[in-house]
């Protein structure tokens, strides 16, 4: 599973198209003669950055899962945390998730994707109060994009706990301590993205650069 923002990605490659056709614009002189002076150079590495913000900040943020972890890809880094060392997932203005850390603290992540603001929350739960003046039958108080993606993935949270088995008590007893161990023993993890980092890192440090140049020269 993939939970991804839609508005986040449309506007992330219509900025990537912008950059694409205004930087071959400068190189090959699509509308005019090409220019290498140091104001395009310049124009060139500002596109270019907004291409870094467009990756981390439009195509990057996501929440992956599978049957092993669940990985959050914040715009600069990311954690990845195995069901194990899940805690708690929350979801109202934002997907929160309780876990684990490499030295057994709780640490909380917070994820990037589907964040909505206080007002976004109140409109959504004035919208599930009318709904629930209608006699629609279904229950949607408090009903986020974050918090739906919060539900699913607690419903795969759930389907990774050991289940409950019919048998001799000890086999029970010694097949959940067995879980409780191996829950013990897992950790999520927190790491840089080296791609996302040098995404912003590279422009800026051609912009320095360029200035520096544009001040001597």
């Amino acid at each position: 599973m993939t939970i991804r923002s839609t508005a986040g990605r449309v506007a992330a490659y219509a900025w990537l198209t912008f950059a694409v056709l205004n930087i071959a614009d400068l190189v090959f002189g699509l509308t005019g003669e090409p220019t290498y002076s140091l104001t395009a150079l310049t124009v060139g590495a500002l596109l270019l950055l907004g291409c870094g913000i467009a990756y981390t900040v439009g195509l990057r943020p996501a929440i992956q899962a599978d049957d092993a972890e669940v990985v959050v890809r914040n715009p600069l880094r990311d954690i990845r945390v195995p069901w194990a060392a899940v805690r708690r997932i929350e979801g109202s203005n934002a997907v929160r998730i309780r876990f684990a850390g490499r030295d057994g603290a709780e640490l909380e992540a917070r994820a990037w994707v589907h964040q909505t603001s206080p007002r976004a929350q109140a409109r959504a739960e004035a919208r599930a109060r009318k709904e629930q003046r209608k006699g629609s039958g279904i229950d949607l108080r408090g009903r986020t994009p974050a918090a739906y993606a919060a539900q699913r993935l607690n419903e795969i949270l759930q389907r990774q706990r050991p289940k409950k088995r019919s048998g001799a008590p000890d086999k029970a007893a010694a097949a959940k301590a067995e879980a409780e161990k191996a829950r013990e023993s897992e950790r999520g993890a927190v790491t840089w993205s080296v791609p996302a980092v040098a995404s912003l890192a590279v422009p800026l440090a051609a912009l320095i650069v360029l200035a520096i140049v544009g001040a001597v020269s």
